[in-house]
Formats: structure tokens, sequence, C-alpha cells
């Protein structure tokens, strides 16, 4: 087995998924090859990168504490704080990858504009120099959060329409000083946004629109970093959730305290939105909620509840589509909905030469989720792990949109919402059964090395 050749492998990004992935590979000698669009690693986490995908701004620190992000075999620096800021996450990405040697493996400025699967099942990528390799299989980690999904509002508005991937700070692209400003939106970056623009020598006035209200989550507990504490794994799913909800009602108290929508939904039953400061600014009447906007009409903007206000500035913190532009084949993509079933979050039934890296909104975590996931990817090209039947596979499909149906509410933005100490036990489980089946069946190759050979058929 070792001394066989493996398959040539494409990676499509190098943000956090997408290095980590490389790191992986180059471990296991896997030949690989991985392009980013940008000039630099991090993705996400590069401000003002220079591919137009980053969603940072610039007071803008990881909701994740330090202790949860950092890769498993590269920890995060001592001296950070709970909560870094994203300059800190850029200089960590650049230090993983300059600490395993793999920055000469990543193709920087060269853009993936198509990957097409033959019918020899063989991929054929072509980047934006008109270039063309072949590759085995295909990984792709190009992130979640760099596509905006705008509000389609009625009407026409005199004022700035703009979605809050486009927002740096406020004063650029647009100086927010005397606006009357609407955020819309209660998920982490709406919460930022507002809590930094309804400072009073900012906005004249800070409204916040929402469908309906969430839950705000605490990053401190009893002066802790509250992500470190977790339900001991042998307490059931069921239970586990009560006590949490239980624990954040008891010391958050209901969201109406502080002038909020109540939520039609349970702590931990969506997408979980932490702030510290936005409590204090809607308690100390620095923000205004509305419900959601009904239409805009010149520089008036209309709310569900019949009122209408004068407006300068909408920011809509709305959200993302799941994207993947290089395919053009609609079954590698995910519907208008955002609905993307995948096995274990990473692999398309019958196709089996292709994973998604990193495609998740795991509590508490994102950054080191996709280093997990390799772990399955990288015994598989080795043929250390074998797939189940398709039958297994579809029945756990099943199961799994199940429980995550019957947890958190019908929304495009929950279609890839998991819980990463759940999924990691899962996997763990997965990849030892996936063994089992690669050893009974002599560790054969899922997927042959032809590629490097050019060989087509």
């Amino acid at each position: 087995m070792q001394n066989r050749q493996l398959p040539r492998v494409c990676v499509i990004g190098a943000g956090p998924s997408g290095i980590t992935t490389a790191k992986r590979l180059a471990e296991y000698g896997i030949p690989f090859d991985c392009y980013e669009a940008s000039d630099e690693v991090g993705g996400n986490w590069y401000f003002k990168n220079p591919n137009g995908m980053s969603a940072c701004y610039q007071s803008l620190h990881i909701d994740t504490s330090k202790y949860r992000l950092q890769f498993e075999d590269f920890p995060a620096p001592e001296h950070w704080p709970h909560f870094p800021h994203h300059s800190q996450l850029l200089e960590y990405f650049k230090d993983y990858v300059e600490h395993f040697g793999i920055r000469d493996r990543i193709r920087f400025n060269t853009k993936v504009v198509d990957a097409e699967r033959g019918a020899d099942g063989l991929w054929t990528v072509t980047t934006d120099a008109g270039d063309t390799e072949v590759y085995d299989a295909l990984i792709v980690c190009n992130g979640h959060h760099w596509d905006p999904r705008f509000p389609d509002y009625p009407g026409e508005f005199d004022g700035v329409l703009m979605h809050s991937h486009a927002y740096n700070d406020p004063f650029d692209p647009v100086d927010m000083r005397g606006k009357r400003i609407v955020v819309v939106g209660m998920g982490n970056s709406g919460l930022d946004i507002a809590s930094e623009l309804s400072q009073r020598f900012i906005a004249e006035k800070l409204f916040v629109s929402a469908r309906r209200g969430v839950w705000v989550l605490p990053k401190y507990v009893n002066g802790k970093v509250g992500d470190k504490q977790s339900v001991p794994a042998w307490i059931p799913p069921k239970i586990s959730l009560k006590l949490r909800q239980r624990f954040v009602r008891k010391i958050r108290g209901e969201m109406s305290n502080y002038g909020l929508p109540t939520p039609d939904h349970g702590p931990f039953e969506a997408h979980p939105s932490a702030s510290e400061e936005f409590l204090h600014r809607a308690g100390c009447g620095d923000v205004t909620m509305k419900p959601a906007i009904t239409r805009l009409d010149g520089d008036r903007v209309h709310f569900a509840d019949g009122s209408s206000e004068q407006i300068d500035v909408v920011v809509c913190a709305t959200g993302y589509h799941i994207s993947f532009p290089f395919f053009t084949d609609p079954k590698l993509r995910p519907d208008a909905n955002n609905a993307f079933p995948l096995f274990e979050m990473m692999m398309k039934p019958g196709v089996d030469n292709l994973f998604y890296l990193g495609l998740a909104q795991p509590m508490p975590t994102l950054v080191n989720f996709a280093e997990q996931q390799t772990k399955l990817v990288a015994a598989y090209l080795t043929g250390r792990y074998h797939l189940p039947s398709r039958e297994q596979i579809d029945q756990q499909m099943r199961e799994q949109e199940a429980k995550r149906a019957g947890r958190y509410y019908n929304s495009p933005r929950h279609t890839i919402q998991t819980e990463f100490e759940p999924y990691m036990r899962e996997l763990g489980k997965e990849i030892e059964r996936g063994a089992k089946r690669a050893a009974a069946a002599g560790n054969t190759l899922p997927v042959p090395a032809r590629a490097a050979q050019g060989v087509r058929s």
C-alpha cells in the first residue's frame, strides 16, 4: 500500500479549510495542487481580500474562542485574547502554512473558473488564465460567506442599500455619521455592525429590522469563556439541549427585557448569535427594533407593523448563498433554498471523487471543522477507508436530515447547520467502520490514480 501511486487531487481555495486540507494531503503523500484566487491564504479572514470574497469588517473579532478555533497540532498563541481580531487569525493561517511547508504547493492569483467531471470520472479544471489540468479527485474549499443574499424588497429607495459583505467600517464605503440607518438581520454580523453604528457619535438613529427574534448568547459565563464549557457526551441530546436552554434563560433572562422581540424558538434552535455589547446598546436605547421591511419608498422604509421611517442607509446582514461558480452541473450545487444534502456533510452520493470541506455552520467552531473532515478524505484517498453501500448512505442522510429539521427552524441558513462535538464523534465512528470495510476489501483505492498517466476511458 505504501509504494502504489495515489490519486492526483485538486483543492479549490486556500482559506482555513483549504490550507488544512493541503496540510493533510501532504502528510499522507497524496499529490495535489491548491488553487487560490487571491495573493495570500486566509480567505474570509483576509481583510479587504483582493479576490473580493472576504466578509471581514475592520472591527471584526471571531465569535469562537481561541481554544475552540485552533488546529489540533498548531495551538493558538498563548498571548492571544480569548476572542482574537481578524488580523490575528490571518497571521495564524499564514504561520500554519509556513510551519507545515505547504506555501509552495498553493497556486496564488489563480482562480478556478471551470471544473468538469468527464464521463470517465476524471476532473478537468480550468483557470482564469486558460490553463487546464486533469485530476482524479476534487476538493472544494471555497467557503460560503462570499456570495451575498439580498432581500428582494418592492419599491425604490433613494438612499444607500448595501449588504454587510461590503461594510468595512463606519466611514467606508459609506460615511455613516449623522445617518439614519437600518441594519437588517440579527446574525452575528448584524449584531456587530448594529452595535458599532448605534453609538451616538455615529448614527443619528439606528434601527434593527428582523423577521423574528433571536437569542443573543453570552461569550462569557461567570467570568469564563462560554464555549469552553460543554455538556458531557453521555447525556442524551434532547436532555442536553433542555439543560443548555434552561441555563441561557437563567443567565440572560427573556429577550423582551432588553426591548427585543421574543424569539419564536428556544435557545440553540437556531445558529447562535453571540454578543456582549448588543444587549447593552439595546437596553440603553441606542438600538430601536423594527419588524421586517415590507417596501421601500423614496427616502422612507416601511415595516410589517405599519410604521415607516425616513432612512439614509439600509445594511442587509442577510446571509449568503452557497455558491460554486465553477460548476455547470446543477446536481453539484444547492437549490434556491440552500438545500444540499451530503454524506457526512462532505460527499455527494454517486460522485465518489468529489468533496466539499468546511461547508457547514457548526456550533461552536468552524475554523477547524474541515481539519476533522480531512481525516476521512485522506484515509479514503489512500485506501484506508471505504464508503458504506449506497443504501446505507441514503439511510444515514435521511436520519441526519430528520435530526436537523427537528432541531432548527426552517431557514436557508440552517440547511448546513450542525453541532461540532456530536458531528465529530459520529465522524470518528464512521472512519472506524470504513477502515474495517477497507481492510476487508484489501485496502483497494476507491479512486484510482489515472490522471498522472493521462489515462482516460
